[in-house]
């Protein structure tokens, strides 16, 4: 049976960190409050840390919004933070999400999203302004729907070279020696 395969290929909409000649690019879509993929973060750090430069990360929303209140407005502030400032800001608003996501039961509020918009260098009053315009849900939306042609079905989910990875991502060094393996395939 084939693995469902990434729709569409990456493209210059999507945030990628890393070369784009890396031979392993790996795609998560992923829901900000979502806690397993707030598990998956130290691991994805880790896995960036051990490839380096041989690898490209891609991170597209998937905002399960239907069982994750703030999972849409956290995505749209992210997409604000770099609309703002360019692919740094939303890294850094991504990273800040995730760091916070287990503070609390407003740790995803409007109000605390702007806070990390700030810390992340950006104004927070305009990711404010964002989310109440909805300037960014679309965007959000287009995500979401690349992930359900894509055979995306919870979060986070993982693609590998174009192919969904249905392996271990919890263990670092595991997922690190499957990625290993899809750089030698090529």
């Amino acid at each position: 049976m084939t693995r469902p395969q990434l729709k569409p290929p990456i493209g210059p909409e999507d945030h990628a960190q890393g070369p784009a000649d890396a031979p392993v690019t790996l795609v998560e879509y992923g829901d900000y409050e979502c806690p397993h993929c707030g598990l998956a973060f130290p691991v994805i750090q880790r896995v960036q840390e051990h490839f380096g430069d041989r690898l490209r990360f891609v991170f597209r929303n998937f905002p399960l919004s239907e069982v994750h209140t703030f999972a849409a407005h956290a995505a749209e502030s992210a997409e604000s933070a770099g609309a703002q400032g360019g692919e740094e800001a939303f890294w850094a608003m991504h990273d800040a999400i995730y760091t916070h996501q287990q503070d609390g039961p407003r740790s995803l509020s409007d109000e605390a999203l702007a806070r990390y918009a700030a810390d992340a260098g950006v104004d927070g009053r305009a990711v404010l302004e964002d989310l109440r315009a909805q300037r960014f849900a679309e965007r959000v939306q287009r995500d979401f729907m690349s992930g359900v042609r894509s055979g995306v079905n919870g979060t986070p989910t993982f693609f590998v070279n174009g192919v969904r990875y249905d392996g271990n991502w919890t263990d670092a060094d595991a997922f690190a020696a499957d990625l290993e393996a899809a750089a030698r395939a090529g």
